[in-house]
């Protein structure tokens, strides 16, 4: 098998033992009695070290290669879904949850950054968009598999079983069968510099507000959705059915990329992308229906869906030469630190002014965003 999709199919084994755990370790605690807040920190664990961590792991990656990085993430991240099943109990969450957190950071640094140093300028896009479709299938696995462990087996089996799902990463890596491209040398002369040099950069930091006004729009699409589902009166079901119709738009709209990347430039797409997720926003705050929302979840989960492959690729690109690992390491930061921070945040300003305001600030960062896209677009066109 071409080194490839082997890749991105370790990559993908890893992450679904990663997004099962985030399930398992939520239902696990409850199940023990946590509180709500105990479970917020849980969550908040997964992400918290990786987004202080990222950079630096990224720095490691360009120096050393992404083998020995995607090793170390396969076994931490078995280890860690293990630890719940030899000893279980509340305290072993905490270490599931920063283990398997860190490790899998390190997993999607190197991996990412093997799938662009592997393709060519012309394939990255569809490569990255392979990727995307990887992890929908595997965000999907992921909790069904958790969900029917648990009710078949129970929690302690649960962990058992998301174990083995990197099994096969770790015999891969260890047989070293892989021909992974070597680190790419910094120009000679050229200083190690800091992080504040790639935002320094005029297109590495265009891309990293576009990335970040996108990033948190994800964020809070998760919390907002469902909390204005429960105050227009939706069922549980009904929930779960627009949640799930998100679902379906961002693995439809990855399955179309290959069509779209050789028609469409990355800026345009990423335009577009924005300029529709915030009109999906604002139209949002105005629905009390199911029959309303589906329409408009499903234009929202093609606009969020579809940037992904094509940041990925602008971001390997523009990255100076070396420092494709960090620049990807800094990204995993916004993204980490926006899942910490983001949902608290919008919250607070839900349960004081309602989800209105934070419909519409959501929506208004999207479409600014999008003006901002279309400006560099114009430059980057002529």
């Amino acid at each position: 098998m071409r080194p490839l999709p082997l890749i991105i199919i370790l990559m993908v084994l890893d992450h679904v033992a990663f997004n099962g755990s985030r399930v398992t370790v939520t239902l696990f605690a409850i199940h023990e009695g946590a509180s709500a807040l105990t479970v917020g920190i849980l969550m908040a664990m997964y992400a918290l070290l990786p987004a202080l961590l990222s950079v630096s792991a990224g720095r490691w990656v360009d120096r050393i290669g992404m083998e020995k990085p995607m090793m170390l993430g396969s076994v931490a991240v078995g280890f860690g879904t293990l630890l719940p099943f030899v000893f279980p109990g509340l305290i072993t969450l905490y270490a599931t949850s920063i283990i398997v957190g860190v490790a899998f950071m390190l997993i999607n640094v190197a991996a990412y950054h093997a799938v662009g140093e592997l393709s060519t300028p012309e394939e990255r896009p569809i490569n990255f968009s392979y990727v995307a479709l990887g992890f929908s299938t595997s965000g999907f696995i992921g909790p069904i598999l958790s969900g029917v462990g648990i009710d078949r087996f129970g929690h302690r089996v649960t962990f058992l079983l998301l174990a083995l799902f990197t099994v096969l990463p770790i015999l891969a890596l260890a047989m070293r069968q892989i021909p992974f491209p070597k680190p790419t040398p910094r120009p000679h002369g050229a200083a190690a510099g800091d992080v504040f040099d790639l935002l320094r950069d005029t297109p590495l930091r265009n891309l990293f507000i576009t990335m970040a006004i996108l990033t948190v729009s994800w964020d809070v699409y998760n919390f907002a959705i469902p909390v204005h589902g429960i105050r227009i009166g939706l069922s549980a079901s009904e929930i779960g059915i627009v949640m799930g119709t998100f679902a379906a738009a961002t693995f439809a709209v990855r399955l179309a990329m290959p069509f779209f990347v050789h028609r469409v430039k990355p800026w345009t797409m990423l335009v577009t992308a924005l300029l529709v997720s915030g009109a999906s926003f604002f139209a949002l705050s105005f629905t009390t229906h199911i029959g309303l929302m589906m329409p408009l979840i499903f234009l929202l989960g093609l606009g969020l869906g579809a940037p992904q492959p094509m940041v990925l690729t602008l971001l390997h690109e523009s990255a100076p030469p070396g420092r494709a690992g960090e620049a990807l390491g800094l990204r995993t930061t916004l993204i980490n630190g926006s899942q910490t921070v983001m949902p608290l945040m919008f919250g607070a300003v839900g349960a004081a002014l309602g989800m209105l305001p934070v419909f519409w600030t959501i929506a208004a960062v999207l479409i600014g965003g999008g003006v901002f896209a279309d400006r560099i677009r114009r430059r980057t066109t002529g």
